[in-house]
């Protein structure tokens, strides 16, 4: 009877060996990944260059973000976008958003940064780690040439989400939102909205003789604003952006980039990151 409860004594104590060393296995495992989670979440850069990948939230939008013939996007802020990613070693990716949800793609990391002539707002600098402007811009009335000036009874063609429609609204005007800028003045185009109200940057890429729609132009300046990155709330990467903007303009590459897209006169000045 001894021998049996002895027996049994030892076995209980290996399970519980076992039981217990399991468990630690198990914790260790947990804590590893907690860490590694804690790393991603504390360090944007780092979890940028662990995935390889630096997703850029953008919307169609020349002379900032377009595509090319080849269907690549190109624009002053595609190419800023890759010189950020070559520094951090990894590849830029771009990816077309509802401008109206960017806050929250951003968030929820389908998009690392959004990177598309975004204005500066007290809403964008409250829910994002936004860079210092690196561009200056205005919110401008687009109209057919035919045209001698907007009206308070015009219907206006806006983006969702934009610093047009904010604009409109302050205005009291009556408005067509659109889901994009380059649908706003496809709106004026076809008669289906008689103004667009857009960035004053992209008018001048997109109005006027020699462009994609050279019977509109551009009147009243509604708004003056800035131009921003925006990157996740309390990211270190908004910082890292800084660096490469004032190295960039330092050795005049960032000017060349907006001289390609004709944007150089729009460009604010870059110092050294604090």
């Amino acid at each position: 009877m001894k021998k049996k409860l002895a027996l049994m004594l030892t076995l209980a104590l290996t399970v519980g060996t076992v039981l217990t060393g399991c468990g630690n296995a198990s914790g260790d495992a947990a804590q590893t990944t907690a860490d590694n989670a804690q790393t991603a979440d504390g360090s944007d850069v780092a979890y940028i260059q662990d995935k390889g990948t630096l997703i850029v939230g953008i919307t169609d939008f020349a002379p900032m973000d377009y595509k090319n013939e080849s269907g690549e996007w190109i624009g002053f802020d595609a190419d800023m976008a890759r010189i950020v990613a070559k520094k951090l070693g990894v590849e830029a990716q771009f990816v077309e958003i509802d401008w109206d949800n960017k806050i929250m793609e951003l968030d929820s990391k389908n998009i690392d940064v959004v990177w598309n002539g975004m204005t500066l707002t007290s809403e964008t600098t409250s829910s994002m780690e936004c860079t210092r402007p690196y561009c200056n811009n205005a919110q401008v009335i687009v109209i057919p040439d035919t045209a001698d000036a907007a009206g308070a009874e015009f219907v206006y063609a806006v983006e969702a989400g934009s610093a047009g429609e904010a604009a409109a609204k302050d205005k009291g005007f009556q408005v067509n939102v659109v889901a994009s800028q380059a649908d706003a003045l496809m709106e004026v185009a076809s008669g289906t909205s008689d103004a667009a109200i857009i960035d004053l940057l992209m008018a001048g890429a997109m109005i006027g003789e020699g462009t994609s729609y050279p019977n509109m132009k551009y009147t009243d300046e509604l708004t003056t604003e800035e131009y921003g990155v925006g990157c996740r709330k309390g990211s270190d990467l908004a910082a890292y952006i800084n660096s490469v903007f004032a190295e960039s303009y330092a050795d005049g590459s960032m000017k060349d980039t907006a001289t390609t897209y004709g944007v150089q006169e729009a460009l604010v000045e870059q110092t050294n990151a604090e």
